[in-house]
């Protein structure tokens, strides 16, 4: 047996794999990892593992790297695959690539593969499942025990939850419950009537893959404020020079409202101010008071989200087109009743503004996103360690609670400090660990705190 350290990820998405990249860059020698994804080639995760050609990257390939790679890496990376002549697309006028998402996924399980033999056995990936954690160490659905100096959580996100009144419905040919499922939305005739519920990215997605199946048919998208996904800007801006990090939720909104009107005034797109906010989202959200970040989830979070969380141009134009030709319609409405006969589904829709009206359609597609409230409940191990008291959910319900050295924190708020969470699990403390390169600089911080915890010495120096 060796007697050097041993640490064991759970969770092999894009989070997963740069915490094993990152560990091993760090320290090449001295540390044994081993990760634990069922899927055959780590690194991708749900939504950069798509193969669905109309899901692209929202943000021009020369942002997306992984942490300590140089700027445009992936850009790099992309021109020089096959795929880069084959897809036309994804070059827009002002030069910048928005390839298929699944290319990126390709570009971090082939930066996994290039750690995994550059390693000489250091770094192991299992294709198991984890199911239980003692202090000697992991358990895996096969009966094995992995020796575990430090566990890392890179968990993924639960599973999707049904809507209350689509529950009885769970079965029924009409209702598509997960849209990630490959050919989910292969069978729709081109005429069906689809009625989308949730209006963020995944019903761009889900629209776009329609579109490129040949779907023409009416489609009605509803939420609770009807907003759309913004886009994103065109060339290159200089950024904004605000600083959003004091005061009350209010204080920095209004301040956040005043400069999107300032740089208008300066011939300026609102998008660089909202980039200024998400740069410095972790301090920001961390600022706040408990209360306040209650108020920003219940009031301001589905306008921070479509403002955040932009979608490819390629995709704002499909949605553009269909909306223009009176194809999708969208709504700021709440589904109230649903009934359904052998093969349609009925909904009645309470509009924010206006009288209830029904509608019937050949499918329901449900893009409201991950339960993360349901996180512990989604995975076996996860469900264990919480009955251990080493892990509980976060007070927000946005996943699992952590200090700011992103340590698990247990029953009764005491620290777990063998078991560090790496990615969105962790946004109840940090906020803004949604997109990539604030997960890809997560996964860095958690690698360091990974050694300094193990009292191993690299050079990557942690700011709280």
């Amino acid at each position: 047996m060796s007697a050097e350290p041993q640490v064991v990820i759970i969770g092999g998405g894009f989070s997963g794999a740069a915490v094993a990249i990152e560990l091993l860059r760090l320290v090449p020698h001295g540390l044994r990892v081993t990760l634990l994804e069922p899927r055959a080639v780590p690194g991708a995760g749900v939504a950069y593992s798509t193969a669905e050609p109309s899901h692209r990257i929202n943000v021009p390939a020369a942002r997306m790297q992984l942490a300590g790679e140089e700027e445009g890496a992936f850009d790099r990376w992309y021109r020089g695959q096959p795929a880069f002549a084959d897809d036309p697309q994804a070059r827009r006028e002002d030069g910048a690539l928005y390839p298929q998402r699944g290319q990126f996924g390709r570009y971090v399980s082939q930066r996994f593969t290039d750690a995994l033999r550059a390693s000489a056995g250091r770094l192991v990936h299992l294709r198991e499942q984890a199911l239980a954690y003692d202090p000697r160490g992991v358990t895996t659905a096969s009966g094995r025990l992995l020796k575990s100096d430090l566990l890392i959580l890179a968990v993924s996100h639960p599973p999707p939850a049904l809507p209350r009144l689509a529950a009885p419905f769970h079965d029924h040919p009409a209702l598509i419950a997960n849209p990630w499922r490959a050919d989910a939305l292969a069978d729709i005739a081109p005429d069906a009537r689809v009625a989308v519920m949730g209006t963020g990215l995944t019903m761009a997605d889900s629209i776009a893959t329609l579109s490129r199946l040949g779907h023409r048919g009416p489609v009605t998208a509803f939420s609770r404020h009807g907003l759309l996904p913004r886009g994103n800007i065109s060339g290159a801006a200089e950024p904004w020079p605000g600083d959003y990090r004091q005061g009350t939720l209010r204080q920095r909104l209004r301040r956040v409202r005043e400069d999107v009107r300032r740089a208008a005034e300066l011939g300026q797109p609102w998008q660089v101010v909202l980039d200024a906010v998400r740069n410095q989202g972790q301090s920001i959200w961390q600022g706040l008071t408990f209360v306040d970040r209650q108020r920003f989830l219940r009031h301001l979070r589905s306008y921070w989200d479509v403002h955040r969380y932009r979608i490819a141009p390629q995709v704002a134009d499909v949605l553009s087109q269909r909306q223009r030709d009176g194809s999708l319609k969208v709504q700021a409405a709440r589904l109230t009743a649903l009934e359904g006969d052998a093969s349609r589904l009925t909904l009645t829709l309470s509009p924010r503004h206006g009288d209830p009206q029904s509608l019937t359609v050949d499918r329901l597609i449900l893009t409201t996103g991950p339960a993360h409230g349901g996180l512990i409940d989604s995975q076996p191990l996860l469900r264990d360690l919480a009955q251990e008291g080493l892990i509980r959910a976060d007070a927000l319900g946005l996943g699992l609670d952590v200090d700011s050295r992103s340590r698990a924190i247990g029953r009764e708020g005491v620290v777990t400090p063998k078991v560090l969470i790496s990615g969105p699990a962790a946004r109840g403390r940090f906020g803004e660990l949604m997109g990539l390169p604030q997960v890809a600089d997560h996964a860095a911080a958690v690698a360091a705190e990974a050694l300094a915890t193990l009292g191993i010495e690299s050079s990557f120096v942690i700011h709280d």
